[in-house]
């Protein structure tokens, strides 16, 4: 019998070349020269007596038996990680990090509380934040630049897994001194009689509003087009008009210049979700943070006055 002598450290830069596709992007993400991880591959197809890796001059495949050894090494090195972090005492030597993608309007919602709990449990952990638009952060996703995302589009991407978490509704937002602030909820029709703010045709938020209102037999017409829905409520914070905006995307509880109204007439809603590649397991650290955003499934939101509960 072979007397196998492998290393965690060669199984990890395997799987990190498996996932990533490429020598040149898993020695990125491990933090190590080419040459070292090659080195680290060959070592354990050494100490197997297989090939796993089929390389040639411009790509990197799995060979069959590569592929059937990729799932029991995730396997291995997820159950002793999830053992690392299950284990108070040593959870504070747990290192690494984790990549979320999450829409810009749901950052301050969402990510304060749950980031603080994990960072308090898992302090050598660095978090990263990718705050980009709705398509540019599911592109993060399925390129493998993040973990996971927390976006409101992906539902019906072939490769993507989508986990609703909360719908939220489109509000109109205006500033405490003007003619809506004091209104209980109102139609979209008659915002068209206001200077009205929206988000330029890239915007995926744009995109949900125009299909929402197509039919609609009135609507407000805007003056002024910005990319990002919170530089849309900085100019409505600074008295230039008003805004459709989602509700996350408003200051919570009140706020000494700014007013959220409820719009009906259509009431327009958006879904926000987790999104996860269907063919990239993750890691038991990635694992544990999307469990805890996976905990405040179901919350919900009012479209008053900027509340929500």
């Amino acid at each position: 019998m072979r007397n196998m002598n492998i290393e965690l450290g060669d199984l990890r830069a395997f799987v990190a070349v498996a996932a990533r596709g490429s020598f040149h992007a898993a020695a990125a993400d491990l933090h190590l020269s080419q040459p070292a991880l090659s080195r680290r591959v060959s070592k354990l197809e050494e100490a197997l007596g297989v090939i796993l890796v089929a390389r040639t001059t411009r790509s990197v495949a799995l060979t069959p038996v590569g592929r059937d050894f990729l799932h029991r090494a995730v396997d291995l090195l997820h159950g002793l990680d999830q053992s690392l972090l299950g284990i108070a005492e040593l959870a504070q030597k747990v290192g690494g990090e984790v990549t979320i993608a999450c829409v810009p309007s749901a950052v301050r919602y969402f990510l304060p509380q749950v980031l603080s709990a994990f960072h308090a449990s898992y302090p050598g952990i660095l978090l990263r934040v990718i705050d980009d638009g709705a398509e540019d952060g599911l592109s993060a996703v399925g390129k493998g630049e993040a973990d996971f995302g927390i976006n409101y589009v992906g539902a019906q991407e072939p490769n993507i897994e989508f986990e609703p978490i909360l719908k939220e509704p489109f509000v109109v937002a205006c500033r405490i001194d003007h003619a809506l602030a004091a209104r209980k909820r109102v139609t979209w029709a008659e915002l068209e009689r206001y200077d009205y703010l929206t988000v330029a045709k890239a915007s995926g938020n744009r995109f949900l509003l125009d299909l929402a209102l197509a039919d609609a037999p009135r609507r407000p017409r805007a003056f002024c087009e910005v990319r990002h829905v919170m530089s849309v409520i900085g100019l409505v914070e600074a008295g230039l008009g008003i805004a459709a905006v989602p509700q996350l995307a408003m200051p919570p509880g009140d706020h000494p210049v700014l007013a959220s109204v409820k719009l009906v007439s259509p009431v327009v809603t958006r879904t926000l979700g987790l999104v996860r590649r269907r063919d990239q397991p993750l890691s038991p650290a990635a694992q544990q943070l999307y469990d805890m955003f996976l905990a405040r499934k179901g919350t919900a939101v009012t479209g008053e006055s900027g509340s929500m509960t």
